[in-house]
């Protein structure tokens, strides 16, 4: 069973924090070190006073009152203390961090200073830093066993499995009867895949406690690990028998027949998830989403998983994210008819569904429905105004459809909505510049390719645009070719960023090396692109290959109708 280890140590992180509020063992409001011409009096009145502040809720007004504090008395660390732990709670852990560490600066074994930071540090994921924190209370406190065990997590999720082992090991010969300490041995042995000494630690756990659900969940884990599926099912068929409610064992039981592919178990056991109370919905919507990311399933038991699709969203009538679900396995399944169908169901019923409108819109992008990329995109614009996303793909299908003056417009609102999202404004000055491009006007085109260049010189889909484009008007192609080489040299065997390469060859006369550049594109063995075809068949015509030029050219038409006017060519080649 993975119960995650990991959260017992931020529960106990956040104990001790808030601990430190109520206990007498909190530092005291005198300071331990009194600053020189300390007015004692005026200092313990002010303390008093933001302490009542704190304790009514009133954090800004104790958060001034402590300021007066450290005022009067730069050391006191106490008050820095307090002060770390009221902008914490308000969110701001960079300013928490500041004051924890000048508490920490003036007395550096309070172990409440240490709790602090440690707790700051393994929000910030700097794990480094909060095991320092732990080791540092150990040593001045070796015996709070529970200093001990949340240092013995930190090694172990550290991946430094031999130290956190030999804490563990530690409290175990003190004769600590504690089983969090003995489940922390266990995990970390799992961890580090040390599976027959957590086996056998584990069977010591259920000796002790028979009854406790997360030692058998251990105990299948580990059998699993082992290679021994048998056993671990027997292990969860009995957790099921004593407790077919109990909601970790189901999930556990679930995690287990995924990873062995054991289907028919599983869809028995998935209705009976839906319709566990005491399972999250964010664990139910992520048990799905793993279903999703197994293309073999979602091929052989697509059909079937619509069933408990179906259950789960008669079970959340109201939730925006879980009808979502049998769209992405449409997708999946490449319906992508079906999956625009069913959004368009979802946003007609809930048209406050912002999810919904952005897969539903992006499907259309993606079938190149152009005309209901604009019409639906510029109704969902006009319901989530501020959305960045929406607005490009509302753009996006009004240029298609040649509208270019609203998608224009729309950009413009987009780039007012980047604000400083560098990512965002090169998309902005990327899709502008191919607007004025389709536009015919290449002076503001290349002006806006040029100013995308400045702001970003590595993004490459910019730098192969602007390249393809310079050679389409036979610009600047020495400077193109350059350009296209740099993207190819980055990233190896894109082959749209190729074609570019390879066309540009062609436009500078490199007949030969276009050629040789367009036949290891068409045998890539990528869906083929009818721009491959019309591209060869144009470099095989200046060879006097013209027979293999109007065999490529075929090809393009046949994947590509409207490329009729390659017919012209195909008659000029003698075709």
């Amino acid at each position: 069973m993975k119960a995650s280890g990991y959260l017992f140590l931020a529960i106990l992180i956040s104990i001790l924090s808030i601990s430190a509020c109520s206990r007498k063992t909190t530092p005291a409001f005198v300071s331990s070190k009194i600053g020189k011409n300390f007015d004692a009096a005026a200092f313990n009145y002010v303390y008093v006073e933001a302490i009542k502040q704190k304790l009514m809720g009133n954090g800004g007004d104790a958060l001034k009152y402590f300021e007066q504090c450290v005022g009067i008395n730069p050391e006191s660390d106490a008050s820095y203390y307090q002060m770390a732990q009221i902008v914490i709670i308000n969110g701001d852990l960079k300013n928490g961090k500041s004051y924890a560490l000048k508490a920490h600066s003036i007395d550096s074994t309070n172990i409440w200073y240490l709790m602090i930071l440690a707790g700051i540090y393994y929000q910030e994921k700097n794990i480094d830093s909060a095991i320092v924190c732990y080791e540092n209370a150990v040593k001045s406190y070796p015996e709070k066993e529970n200093l001990k065990l949340a240092l013995g997590n930190l090694y172990s999720e550290n991946k430094s499995y031999e130290k956190a082992n030999s804490v563990f090991r530690e409290l175990d010969v003190a004769g600590s009867v504690n089983e969090n300490i003995k489940l922390a041995a266990v995990k970390n042995l799992i961890t580090a895949g040390r599976f027959s000494e957590a086996l056998s630690k584990t069977k010591e756990l259920l000796a002790i406690n028979p009854e406790e659900i997360v030692y058998s969940g251990l105990l299948a884990e580990i059998y699993s690990a082992l290679g021994e599926k048998d056993k671990a099912l027997e292990v969860y068929k009995a957790l099921m028998e004593k407790n077919p409610d109990n909601s970790q064992t189901q999930l556990s039981l679930c995690d287990f027949l995924i990873t062995e592919k054991s289907y028919d178990e599983l869809f028995n056991l998935l209705n009976t998830i839906n319709f566990n109370s005491g399972i999250t919905r964010e664990e139910k919507i992520s048990i799905y989403v793993r279903l999703l990311e197994i293309p073999s399933f979602v091929k052989e038991r697509g059909d079937e998983l619509i069933v408990t699709l179906m259950v789960l969203e008669a079970t959340y009538k109201d939730d925006k994210v879980i009808p979502l679900l049998m769209p992405d396995l449409f997708i999946k399944q490449d319906r992508m008819q079906d999956a625009s169908e069913r959004l368009e169901e979802i946003v007609k019923v809930t048209p406050q569904n912002y999810y919904a409108w952005e897969k539903l819109l992006f499907i259309y992008l993606q079938m190149k429905d152009y005309k209901k990329l604009e019409s639906r995109g510029e109704e969902c614009a006009s319901l989530f105004n501020t959305s960045f996303v929406v607005k490009i793909l509302y753009a996006n299908g009004a240029a298609e459809n040649s509208q270019f003056e609203i998608a224009l417009g729309e950009l413009k609102k987009a780039e007012i909505l980047a604000g400083e999202n560098k990512e965002y404004i090169m998309q902005v000055l990327t899709m502008r510049a191919d607007i004025y491009y389709r536009m015919k006007d290449y002076d503001k085109a290349f002006k806006l390719f040029e100013e995308a260049i400045k702001t970003d010189n590595s993004d490459y889909t910019i730098l192969n645009n602007y390249a393809y484009y310079l050679a389409e008007q036979n610009m600047n192609l020495k400077e193109a070719e350059e350009m296209a080489k740099r993207v190819i040299d980055n990233e190896k065997g894109n082959t749209t960023y190729l074609d570019t390469y390879g066309w540009i060859l062609f436009k500078r006369g490199k007949f030969s090396e276009a050629a040789k550049v367009m036949e290891s594109i068409i045998g890539s063995g990528e869906t083929p692109d009818a721009v491959w075809y019309e591209h060869y068949g144009f470099i095989l015509k200046e060879q006097k290959r013209c027979e293999e030029a109007i065999k490529n050219w075929n090809i393009a038409k046949e994947l590509d109708s409207s490329k009729a006017y390659l017919i012209k060519e195909i008659e000029n080649c003698g075709g």
